[in-house]
């Protein structure tokens, strides 16, 4: 277990030494709240987080004792959206909130199924940022990219000189949008910024989105969400019809919107998935 220790506080460090050659401040590493990226790597085993987070995670934990299940659940969620929407013809993929990457990543999981496949990656977390410039370093920088951005300001990721080097606005792109759009506040206009995004891509587009909800257990999402306050991005858990006005004008593919082990499953769904609190939904514009 010291040993484990050890390791994880070498890993940081390598990361954060990583960060700043790329030209990063430090001070952007934030130790001392907890981050939803850093605990959700935290419930899918990862050792690529602080003390800090793992208290968070563990406090969750909790109150929801399936969390973990249900990070994974998401995580094979994006896989099989990702397949399904490259097998349409989707050879771009826009991925806003992507988290630490893992196993099944967005561009390993595209160019399976389209070997040409783009990707983007986005998201405003400097350890994020440090994995993912890891992950990509030997990637083609036209094919695949990373940025620092916030879901929350979509023009700069749209206007963003690395994203307009590697995706063309003028064909299909498939938007990402999974597990994110919970930490975005009403305040903040969450479908305003969803229609931002799919405003700026052609007809033949998806847009993707895993969603967490109060649906199925309300007061224990309520509980979750409360716990989710002192993070660095609290948490607004959505109903059904809330997360559909996001696919308004878009024609949802089938199976409609589900609980994420339910879309489009790809071997038997265990009886456990009914406590899977996360829907998952996609839809084609035009």
């Amino acid at each position: 277990m010291e040993a484990d220790k050890v390791a994880r506080k070498e890993r940081l460090e390598r990361l954060g030494a990583d960060l700043l050659s790329g030209g990063a401040d430090a001070s952007e590493i934030d130790t001392g709240t907890p981050h939803p990226a850093r605990m959700y790597d935290y419930y899918l085993g990862g050792h690529d987080n602080y003390e800090v987070d793992r208290m968070a995670a563990e406090e969750v934990i909790t109150i929801v004792p399936t969390i973990r299940e249900m990070a994974r659940a998401n995580r094979a969620f994006l896989g099989r959206a990702v397949r399904f929407v490259a097998r349409q013809g989707v050879r771009q993929f826009l991925d806003i909130g992507t988290g630490i990457p893992g196993p099944g990543n967005t561009n390993d999981v595209a160019r399976q199924v389209s070997p040409d496949a783009r990707v983007v990656y986005v998201d405003n977390d400097p350890i994020v940022l440090a994995h993912a410039r890891a992950l990509l370093a030997g990637h083609d920088p036209e094919h695949t990219t990373v940025i620092k951005a916030d879901l929350r300001e979509p023009e700069e990721i749209l206007e963003h000189s690395l994203v307009r080097g590697v995706l063309d606005f003028d064909e299909p792109v498939a938007v990402l949008l999974v597990a994110v759009l919970h930490f975005i506040q009403d305040s903040d206009d969450p479908i305003g910024i969803v229609r931002r995004l799919m405003a700026a891509v052609p007809d033949g587009s998806y847009l993707v989105i895993s969603h967490g909800t109060g649906d199925f257990d309300p007061e224990g999402a309520a509980a979750a969400v409360r716990s989710y306050d002192r993070t660095f991005a609290p948490i607004v858990a959505r109903s059904k019809e809330q997360i559909l006005r996001f696919f308004e004008g878009l024609d949802v593919v089938e199976p409609g919107i589900v609980q994420v082990p339910w879309w489009r499953p790809d071997g038997e769904v265990s009886e456990q998935a009914s406590a899977i609190w996360w829907y998952g939904v996609a839809g084609r514009k035009g």
